[in-house]
């Protein structure tokens, strides 16, 4: 990549509703599709829908049937997205932000800094006894 491309953020976040503190970044995924971004949220839901609590297990079948069109629509248009589902008493959600990812440069025929000329190879002759 050496130009700058389209793309979405996506994040993961846990919040428990009972203590009030911050919600915890739990998983990040850079996606160069609308249908690569909501897969991500598919396949997490998918995953973990076993162990929900029977509501929160509705609330992820329903997105995965329903919402998930929505939700790409949205993207398409560069729309942020939230999905959420509510386990007991935390509430997972994930986000879908349009984003440009710029090119890292890189150091492939790149001068090194200066300093680096002051280091010499060491000298590779016969290791020097000591007494």
């Amino acid at each position: 990549m050496d130009k700058p491309q389209r793309g979405y953020w996506c994040e993961c976040w846990t919040e428990d509703l009972t203590e009030g503190a911050w919600p915890a970044l739990r998983a990040s995924f850079d996606a160069y599709s609308a249908p690569q971004a909501d897969r991500w949220v598919a396949v997490a839901l998918r995953t973990i829908s076993p162990a929900l609590d029977p509501e929160a297990s509705e609330e992820a079948w329903s997105w995965l049937y329903e919402g998930r069109v929505q939700t790409r629509r949205a993207l398409l248009r560069a729309e942020p997205c939230t999905v959420s589902v509510t386990h007991v008493t935390t509430r997972i959600t994930w986000t879908i932000r349009p984003a440009i990812f710029l090119p890292l440069a890189h150091r492939n025929g790149v001068e090194l800094p200066a300093c680096t000329k002051d280091f010499k190879p060491r000298d590779s002759g016969p290791p020097v006894a000591t007494v």
